[in-house]
């Protein structure tokens, strides 16, 4: 028996040795860990003072979250900002609301929607509303992002179809955004569908880019954003014209990082109350 046992032990000894022989055991043959190849971003912001258009694409199926107020809520806010001693601009909007609540925006192909017969076959789709009971219908090129019109989600929704189409697209920014740039864009509408009754009318969007500097969000800092303004004039055909004031912030690669929107019929640029106050950001 003690002669088996040491011939067992002796085996054993034998596999060990010939495991060692092999260079992936030994530790003197093995490589250094390079680790993955590093991943190429197809945007990288260079904060140069402009976004051209190849810096704000729209991302089709990509979900993006935004920290929204809820419906009903007025938000007192500072959307003039404050300037630090050398003159740059400031926001901070960095307060964390519990009772926001988180909206998924998704950008998405025209193709398939009830409505696709209405536009060109490469618009993009993306949410109006927070809740995505709306979808604005769009395009972008080397000069701009337009607005092609708007539509229900659903073909026929309980509060009723809306189908809008603009005889002439609706510029919304103009390539290269930069500071100092301002336009008015306008859309008509005939033969609409408003949430089911008829609809025509006239949208006058009045936009500039009229401020650079630093925004603070809640989870998220940017150095560079650009402030754009929006005035929407709304003129149906019957009933009573409206206005409202949008306050956008634009970062380069991130597009649109946060808006505010003011109350309707609001006189003064520099508002301080809004009607719903949209972050970019994460449910904490």
């Amino acid at each position: 028996m003690h002669d088996l046992r040491t011939l067992v032990l002796c085996s054993a000894a034998l596999l060990l040795c010939a495991a060692c022989s092999d260079g992936a055991a030994n530790p003197k043959a093995r490589g250094a860990y390079t680790g993955p190849p590093p991943q190429t971003l197809s945007c990288v912001p260079n904060l140069d003072g402009r976004i051209d258009a190849t810096e704000i694409q729209p991302a089709i199926g990509v979900t993006l979250s935004y920290l929204v107020s809820p419906p009903g809520t007025e938000r007192t806010v500072n959307v003039a900002g404050t300037l630090d001693s050398k003159g740059n601009h400031y926001w901070d909007m960095s307060v964390d609301y519990a009772s926001d609540q988180l909206a998924h925006i998704e950008p998405m192909a025209i193709a398939g929607k009830w409505y696709e017969a209405s536009f060109p076959k490469d618009a993009f789709v993306a949410p109006f509303d927070p809740a995505g009971s709306i979808e604005q219908i769009l395009r972008e090129d080397d000069q701009a992002v337009r607005l092609l019109g708007l539509a229900s989600e659903k073909k026929d929704p309980s509060d009723g179809r809306t189908l809008l189409v603009y005889q002439q697209p609706v510029s919304l920014l103009k390539f290269p955004l930069s500071p100092g740039e301002k336009f008015v864009s306008t859309g008509t509408i005939q033969n609409g569908t408003l949430h089911g009754l008829p609809y025509a009318g006239k949208d006058i969007y009045k936009v500039s880019d009229d401020a650079t500097g630093e925004l603070k969000l809640p989870q998220l800092t940017f150095t560079q954003v650009h402030r754009v303004r929006t005035k929407v004039t709304n003129q149906p055909s019957v009933g009573t014209s409206t206005t409202q004031e949008q306050v956008s912030f634009y970062f380069e690669c991130f597009s649109e990082v946060a808006r505010i929107t003011s109350l309707q019929n609001e006189t003064k640029a520099d508002f301080t109350t809004a009607s719903e106050v949209r972050r970019l950001g994460i449910d904490p």
